[in-house]
């Protein structure tokens, strides 16, 4: 088992266990608005995907956590070209959840070691 710990204690962004990548992405710089925390929360799960030795071909399954959900068209039309063609597509699901402040969105995701 490898885990990708994060600066603190208590919690790693991405654990790869039996083949696995079980990792959990949010925006670094905790930006303004939806449409640029989800790009950068989805350049955060692009490299913690590649240090685990997947990316978006490998992913299973994704949660996203919406501080409000009814920002998920804006943050689809970041995902939607970011995840690319169909073969890429895992199973996904969006919640609306309480985030620490400031942040917007949330990643969490399953996916296979390629």
């Amino acid at each position: 088992m490898t885990r990708l710990p994060v600066p603190g204690k208590g919690r790693c962004t991405a654990v790869v266990s039996d083949g696995l990548v079980y990792a959990v992405a949010t925006d670094p710089e905790c930006a303004d608005g939806i449409t640029a925390q989800t790009r950068n929360t989805l350049h955060e799960l692009d490299r913690l995907l590649t240090e685990a030795g997947s990316g978006k071909a490998g992913l299973l399954q994704a949660t996203v956590y919406l501080s409000d959900i009814a920002s998920k068209p804006e943050m689809d039309s970041v995902w939607i070209p970011w995840i690319g063609p169909e073969e890429n597509w895992p199973q996904r699901a969006c919640v609306g959840a309480g985030l620490d402040e400031g942040y917007l969105i949330e990643i969490v995701v399953v996916a296979k070691v390629l």
